[in-house]
């Protein structure tokens, strides 16, 4: 059990038996009446966003939520299969619970999988990702009606947009939240 005044981005409140993140919150001290703390809360499963507003000093209850750095192997056909570095002790975690991260995965990378009593919650990436253009038509010059972008895909399956001089076989650095192009990087 916490307080509203111990509340910060990322912990996770246990709120009629779902799990809700911390998305941002706000303590509000009115003129009149007593102080209270605006959230805007994410559920962790679903995704929703929901803002909650608490009074000040009321208890709510937090949720032991582990967060391990472990590494991807591979995919099974059912499950996406992470190991822990320091044990070598494996698990499968299923598509919808990866989501959207799959698409930006390399096997033997770093993610950090969130577990809550040893049930997979999330699969969070670094802010950037590093992989290589399979494949992407030329850019040709003057063909600016687009803005300057042309659709790419990457090693891993998923399509972004990059720039016009950013050719097949380069690698690039993508923003996995959105997909977002950041840059090239240099061999």
């Amino acid at each position: 059990m916490a307080t509203t005044n111990d509340l910060k981005n990322g912990l996770v409140l246990n709120i009629d038996g779902q799990l809700w993140s911390v998305v941002n919150f706000q303590h509000v001290k009115p003129g009149k009446g007593g102080a209270f703390v605006r959230t805007t809360l994410k559920n962790v499963l679903s995704g929703k966003v929901v803002d909650k507003t608490f009074n000040a000093g009321v208890k709510v209850e937090t949720a032991n939520v582990d967060r391990r750095e472990m590494t991807y192997l591979y995919y099974d056909g059912s499950d996406y299969v992470f190991m822990e570095p320091d044990t070598f002790d494996q698990v499968g975690v299923s598509p919808a619970v990866v989501g959207d991260a799959a698409n930006f995965m390399l096997e033997n990378s770093s993610v950090v999988v969130a577990r809550h009593e040893g049930e997979p919650l999330y699969v969070e990436l670094p802010a950037s990702v590093e992989l290589e253009i399979e494949h992407t038509d030329p850019g040709v010059q003057g063909d600016r009606s687009t803005g300057g972008t042309k659709p790419a895909t990457l090693v891993t399956g998923a399509e972004v947009q990059v720039p016009l001089f950013v050719g097949t076989g380069e690698k690039v650095k993508v923003d996995p939240r959105d997909g977002r192009y950041l840059g090239r990087v240099n061999k």
